[in-house]
């Protein structure tokens, strides 16, 4: 998989209702992954969105997900720039560039569903989010 590079909504949840809504402006393919499919089920957020996956037609990509409990949800602020793929390699050099003089919320590091995640906000306080998948097969 080639890396992309898309924004990352934030919302105070109703992040289900707003990517739906972008899906019926964009088109295409949407995914939704909620708390509860994460081993959260039976809490106040189980039915949140943890991860949600718009894939428009033209090449647009959108990604979203409800603030989860113990973060901030700020309107106007609720945004991170994503940069995925599997070529660990390229996208551990992005994360150390970024993150290098900026602040790490979160270590770039093997997360429960497999994957190599990070946030940080690099030093002109743009927040990233780097996820490196894990190999398929």
């Amino acid at each position: 998989m080639v890396s992309r590079l898309n924004p990352y909504l934030s919302f105070g949840g109703d992040a289900r209702q707003a990517l739906e809504f972008y899906k019926e402006v964009f088109g295409g393919d949407l995914a939704l992954h909620t708390f509860g499919e994460a081993g959260q089920q039976g809490t106040p957020i189980a039915d949140h969105i943890m991860h949600g996956l718009l894939e428009a037609p033209h090449g647009f990509t959108l990604m979203g997900a409800d603030t989860p409990p113990g973060m901030n949800h700020t309107p106007g602020n609720n945004f991170s720039v994503s940069l995925s793929g599997d070529d660990e390699a390229e996208l551990r050099g992005y994360w150390d560039k970024l993150s290098a003089g900026g602040a790490v919320a979160v270590p770039l590091e093997k997360q429960m569903w497999g994957d190599v995640f990070g946030m940080c906000t690099d030093r002109f306080g743009i927040p990233w989010m780097v996820n490196i998948s894990r190999p398929q097969g």
